[in-house]
C-alpha cells in the first residue's frame, strides 16, 4: 500500500490505494515541467499547473462546478488528451483537490462525478470525514498564524512605547543637567 506522504510527485500511482488518498491528493507545491510539444487538444509547451486547470475548467464540467471527482478521474483526462504530461495534470489535480472550495464541496458530497458531469460512485464516509480533518488543520494552522502575528504586532507596540517613554525621561532629565 502505498502512503501519500513518503511518495514523490513522480512516484505517486495514478489511482488513490487508500480512501485518504482518494479524498484528496493534496500536493505540495511544484515547478511544473513543461509539457512536450503536443496537439492543441493537449497541453501546448510551457502550460503550467494552474493554466492545465483552468482549461479543466473550461472543458469539464465537475472541475467548473468543483464538483466531487470520480475515482480515477486522471485515467478519464488522459483517455481524452493522451499526449498530456501525467506529472502536470498530477500537480493541477492537487491544486483542484486542494483547494478549500473542492473540501468543503467533499465534507458534504454524496456522488462522484465522470468528466461529463454524469453522477457515479458514492462518496464515502471515510473521504467526507477526510475532508473535514484537512480543513479543521488548515483553519486551525491559519488561527495560529494569525494568533503570532498579532502578538508580535503587540510586542513591537510595546517595544515602540517603552522606547517612546524612554526618550522622554532622557530629554527630561538631559534638560535639567
Amino acid at each position: 500500500m502505498m502512503s501519500m506522504t513518503s511518495s514523490t510527485p513522480d512516484q505517486q500511482a495514478t489511482t488513490p490505494d487508500t480512501p485518504a488518498d482518494a479524498a484528496v491528493a493534496v500536493a505540495t507545491p511544484v515547478v511544473a515541467t513543461p509539457a512536450a510539444t503536443t496537439p492543441a487538444s493537449a497541453a501546448p509547451a510551457g502550460l503550467t499547473a494552474r493554466a492545465l486547470l483552468k482549461q479543466f475548467q473550461e472543458q469539464f464540467p465537475p472541475f467548473r462546478d468543483c464538483l466531487p471527482l470520480a475515482i480515477g478521474i486522471d485515467k478519464q483526462i488522459l483517455a481524452r488528451l493522451p499526449d498530456l504530461d501525467r506529472k502536470l495534470m498530477r500537480t493541477a489535480l492537487g491544486i483542484h483537490t486542494g483547494s478549500l472550495r473542492y473540501l468543503r464541496v467533499m465534507e458534504k458530497a454524496k456522488v462522484r462525478y465522470d468528466l461529463d458531469g454524469a453522477a457515479g460512485a458514492e462518496v464515502t464516509q471515510t473521504h467526507r470525514d477526510h475532508a473535514t480533518q484537512v480543513l479543521q488543520q488548515r483553519f486551525k494552522k491559519e488561527a495560529e498564524r494569525k494568533k503570532a502575528e498579532r502578538e508580535a504586532a503587540a510586542a513591537e507596540e510595546a517595544n515602540r512605547l517603552r522606547l517612546e517613554k524612554l526618550n522622554q525621561l532622557t530629554a527630561k532629565f538631559s534638560r535639567k543637567g
